[in-house]
């Protein structure tokens, strides 16, 4: 349901309204409005109201984060998830507010699921671009990891009020080079177990 297209066109009405009106049925009716379709639309494009309606934001803007990158082919692996991730701020950046309200109402106790589910998909989709083709253990440790990592990424953004995203992508640049120690960490602790 999160890539249909008249999903898409209620989305890129709904994003403008967000500061205003919220993640809020009202907007979602105004965004179908907007986009040309009757307002009873909403049960089926956005069946848990607004909610569904930011899991359709966030798959939409993974497609659109894929997208955008371009060929990735001539990149080591850490640059080409550090390229998608400020790719994916960057596209964000019209819709920092929107961003903000998205957070706030997936962190409510009851939107738990849908916040975990959409954070599994962006990690999977960032790594998808970026050509993952594991199907081993190691394909739920790379998500999680970087879940965690964007996760943390997100939150400096939405506080990083510079001109650019420069000091958020010195802070993401960090976190993937601890996460790279990490990596080397582990390894070498396997091949001494091994010896």
């Amino acid at each position: 349901m999160t890539d249909l297209p008249e999903s898409d066109a209620v989305i890129e009405a709904l994003l403008p309204l967000v500061p205003a009106m919220g993640w809020t049925p009202r907007a979602i009716a105004a965004a179908l409005r907007a986009a040309g379709l009757p307002e009873e639309e909403a049960a089926f494009l956005f069946p848990r109201g607004p909610v569904s309606a930011i899991e359709a934001w966030l798959a939409l803007a993974d497609r659109q984060m894929a997208e955008a990158a371009g060929d990735l082919s001539g990149l080591r692996t850490p640059d080409r998830i550090r390229t998608l991730i400020a790719t994916r701020l960057r596209q964000a950046g019209p819709h920092r507010e929107a961003v903000r309200q998205a957070l706030a109402l997936q962190s409510l106790p009851w939107n738990v699921p849908s916040a975990l589910r959409t954070a599994a998909r962006t990690a999977n989709a960032i790594w998808y671009a970026a050509g993952d083709s594991s199907a081993d253990f190691s394909w739920y440790t790379r998500r999680v990891s970087l879940s965690a990592v964007y996760g943390a990424t997100l939150a400096f953004w939405l506080r990083d009020e510079s001109d650019d995203i420069g000091p958020t992508l010195d802070f993401l640049d960090r976190r993937l080079a601890g996460l790279a120690r990490i990596g080397r960490l582990r390894r070498g602790c396997g091949r001494k177990r091994a010896a």
